[in-house]
C-alpha cells in the first residue's frame, strides 16, 4: 500500500496584532514635574486659590477704657474695647477682608442663669455693631446668637433644676438676642448654639419685624471639640461652664448626622452653613459642599490657631507657610469662607502678592 506524504509547512512567528487604542500613559512620556517646573506654571494649573474674599476676621470684645487685653492662649490676638474694634473694622476693609465676626467677653457681674444680658440693647455686642456700623458701613458684621457669653453656667442655653438644656425656651431667648442685634445693625446673624428648631424661629423672628434681609450663617455641624479651650478662655467662659455640651453639640464620631443637621437648617432658612472646627472636619466641609452646593464656610477654631502659633513662635514651624497652607486646606474641602484669627495676616500677604 503506498504511503501518503503530508507535507509539513514551515513554521511562522506569530506576531501580536497591532492595535489602534492608544498606549496607556505614563512615564517617560508624561512627567508630571513639567507643570511644577516655574513659579508661573504652577500658578496656571493650581486647582484652589486663596483671596481675601474668602476670610471672616473673629475679634473679641471687652467693655471699659482699656483698648487692648492679650489673650492668653492666643498670642497675637487680643481683646479690645469698642473704640479699638472700630480701629480693626477699618483694618480689615482696608486688607480687603469682606466681614467680621465679634465676640463679647461680658462682665461677670452681668452674667445670670437666663442670660438676660443677650438681648438687650445696650449690651456690649449691640453698642459695638452700632459703633462699626456707623464708622465701617460697607464691612459686613457677623454676630453669634448663643447664650454661653451671658449665662452664668457658661451654657448655650437655659438649664432646669436638673441642669438639663431646655430646648425650646432657650429658643425663645435667641430669637430676643437675634432681633436686638439686627436692630444693632447686624449684616448676619449666626446661631452656634445647636438647639434644635432654632434656625427657623430665628428667620420667623426676623421677617415679622422686617428684617427679611439680615442673613442667617447657621452653625449647622458644630461638634463637641476639644479644641475650644482658647476661645472660651477669651470670651471667659472657661471659669464658667458647668460639665460639657456634648448633650447639644455634635458626637466627633459621626458624618451622616452632620448632613441631617444641614438639610435641617437649610429648610428652616438658613442662608449659609458652617462646619466648625475646620481642619479636623475638612471631610465634612467636603461632604456638605458635595451634597448641597450651597454656601459653606469653615472656622479655624482657636485650638488650631495656638496650635500653629504656638509652634512657629517655637521654632518648629514656618510659621506664614503653614498659616496659608492650612488655609488653603479648606478651599481644597469645598469651603467658600474661612472664619480664622489668623485673617489680617494672610491678607495682608495674599495683598503683597506672596
Amino acid at each position: 500500500m503506498p504511503i501518503t506524504q503530508r507535507r509539513i509547512e514551515p513554521r511562522t512567528e506569530q506576531r501580536p496584532v497591532e492595535s489602534s487604542a492608544p498606549a496607556a500613559p505614563g512615564y517617560p512620556a508624561v512627567r508630571m514635574r513639567r507643570n511644577r517646573k516655574s513659579q508661573w506654571s504652577r500658578r496656571l494649573v493650581a486647582e484652589n486659590a486663596l483671596s481675601t474674599s474668602d476670610l471672616v476676621w473673629p475679634i473679641f470684645l471687652i467693655d471699659g477704657s482699656e483698648r487692648r487685653v492679650p489673650v492668653a492662649h492666643m498670642p497675637g490676638v487680643d481683646r479690645v474695647n469698642i473704640e479699638e474694634a472700630v480701629v480693626e473694622a477699618e483694618k480689615a476693609a482696608a486688607l480687603g477682608i469682606p466681614a467680621i465676626a465679634p465676640f463679647p467677653n461680658i462682665d461677670r457681674a452681668l452674667r445670670d442663669p437666663t442670660g438676660s444680658e443677650a438681648i438687650k440693647a445696650s449690651n456690649l455686642m449691640c453698642r459695638a455693631v452700632r459703633a462699626i456700623k456707623q464708622a465701617v458701613p460697607d464691612i459686613g458684621i457677623i454676630t453669634d446668637a448663643a447664650l454661653d457669653p451671658y449665662t452664668s453656667h457658661g451654657h448655650d442655653g437655659l438649664l432646669d433644676d436638673s441642669g438639663r438644656i431646655l430646648n425650646d425656651p432657650t429658643i425663645e431667648v435667641l430669637c430676643r438676642q437675634a432681633l436686638a442685634l439686627a436692630e444693632a445693625g447686624s449684616d448676619c446673624i449666626a446661631p452656634s448654639d445647636m438647639m434644635d428648631g432654632r434656625v427657623g424661629a430665628i428667620r420667623r423672628t426676623l421677617d415679622r419685624a422686617g428684617f427679611e434681609d439680615v442673613q442667617i450663617l447657621s452653625y449647622a455641624a458644630k461638634y463637641a471639640s476639644g479644641f475650644y479651650g482658647p476661645f472660651r478662655d477669651a470670651i471667659g467662659t472657661n471659669a464658667t461652664l458647668i460639665g460639657d455640651k456634648r448633650t447639644y453639640q455634635m458626637d466627633p464620631a459621626n458624618t451622616d448626622e452632620a448632613m441631617r443637621e444641614v438639610a435641617l437648617d437649610l429648610a428652616e432658612g438658613a442662608d449659609m452653613v458652617m462646619v466648625k472646627p475646620g481642619m479636623p472636619y475638612l471631610d465634612i466641609i467636603r461632604r456638605v459642599k458635595d451634597t448641597f452646593g450651597v454656601p459653606t464656610f469653615a472656622y479655624q477654631v482657636s485650638g488650631e490657631y495656638a496650635m500653629l502659633e504656638a509652634a512657629a513662635r517655637n521654632g518648629w514651624l514656618d510659621g506664614d507657610r503653614v498659616m496659608m497652607e492650612a488655609l488653603l486646606s479648606f478651599k481644597r474641602a469645598g469651603a467658600d469662607a474661612v472664619l480664622t484669627y489668623f485673617a489680617p495676616r494672610a491678607a495682608a500677604i495674599l495683598n503683597a502678592g506672596a
